[in-house]
C-alpha cells in the first residue's frame, strides 16, 4: 500500500529563502552505550539495544509523517524505515496517518548504494535530499527507484530549505531522524532538532574513533552548545529512555 500523499515532481530544487518558512517538527531517536557510542569504530556493530528499545523505535515511527536517515546508516544496517508490522500500522491509522511513512535518505555526495535493501521494498515513497554535486555525479542513475530528489545546496545540504520542501511539497509535519551521527550533527548545527529521544544501553563500547550521536565539530565553546532540557526519563530493565526538548532562545 502506497502513502496517500500526492506525489510532487520527480526533481525539486529547494528554495533558498527559508527565513520565515514553516518546517516539520524534527525529533531524533538514537541508542547509545553508557560511554556514548552508537557503533564500534569500524561500524561493524551498530545495533545493541534490547527488544524494548526496538519497540520504542517503532512506536516513535507511528507518530511520524516521514522517517529520515543518512545513506551510510541505511547501507550498513540494511533497514527499510518501515512501520514495523501490523500492530504499528494500526496505531498509525489511529493517529490519522497512512500505514506507511515517507522514507527520506540524506546524501550530500549522492553516494547511495543502488543495491541497498530499502530500494528492494517499494511499499512507500523514497525521497532523497542531496546537493547539486551529488545529483550530477551519481543520482541521475537512481531516478527509476527514487520517487523524488530534492536538491538543496551546491556542495553542502541546506537543511532549512530541505525541510521547508518536505513540509510544503510532501505535507510532512513530524519528521523522525534516525541518524547517523553526521546527519544528526548537521541538524544540531542548523538548530533544527526539536526533540531528542535517547536510549542509554548498559554496555561499554570504547574506542577513540567510535562514532557518537553527533559526529564532527558543533561548537568550539561550551557556551555555544545546543541547549536541551530533560522532558522525561524512564527505566525499563537496565536501559534508560530519555526525552530532551530543545530550549529555544527568544530574541526580540
Amino acid at each position: 500500500m502506497k502513502s496517500k500523499t500526492q506525489t510532487p515532481p520527480k526533481l525539486i530544487h529547494a528554495t533558498r529563502n527559508t527565513r520565515h518558512a514553516r518546517r516539520p517538527f524534527v525529533f531524533v531517536n538514537m541508542a547509545m552505550t553508557a560511554d556514548g557510542k552508537i557503533a564500534t569504530a569500524n561500524r561493524a556493530v551498530s545495533s545493541f539495544g534490547s527488544k524494548r528499545d526496538l519497540e520504542h523505535l517503532y512506536e516513535l515511527r507511528t507518530t511520524a509523517d516521514a522517517v529520515m536517515a543518512g545513506a551510510r546508516t541505511l547501507d550498513l544496517n540494511k533497514v527499510l524505515l518501515g512501520p514495523g508490522g501490523e500492530r504499528f500500522k494500526k496505531i498509525r491509522r489511529a493517529n490519522g496517518l497512512s500505514e506507511y511513512s515517507l522514507r527520506v535518505i540524506v546524501s550530500g555526495s549522492g553516494s547511495i548504494n543502488p543495491n541497498a535493501a530499502i530500494f528492494q521494498h517499494r511499499f512507500a515513497p523514497i525521497i532523497v535530499l542531496t546537493t547539486e554535486r551529488g545529483y550530477e555525479r551519481r543520482l541521475r542513475k537512481l531516478l527509476h527507484v527514487i520517487d523524488s530528489v530534492i536538491i538543496c545546496g551546491e556542495n553542502e545540504i541546506n537543511f532549512p530549505a530541505a525541510l521547508t520542501q518536505l513540509y510544503q511539497q510532501w505535507k510532512v509535519r513530524r519528521l523522525l531522524c534516525e541518524g547517523g551521527g553526521e546527519l544528526n550533527a548537521a541538524l544540531f548545527r542548523a538548530g533544527l532538532i526539536d526533540e531528542l529521544n535517547l536510549t542509554i544501553c548498559p554496555k561499554i563500547m570504547g574506542g577513540r574513533h567510535a562514532p557518537t550521536i553527533a559526529e564532527g565539530a558543533l561548537s568550539p565553546r561550551l557556551a555555544d552548545a545546543a541547549p536541551f532540557q530533560l522532558k522525561s526519563l524512564r527505566q525499563i530493565g537496565s536501559e534508560l529512555f530519555l526525552v530532551y526538548r530543545a530550549k529555544r532562545t527568544v530574541r526580540p
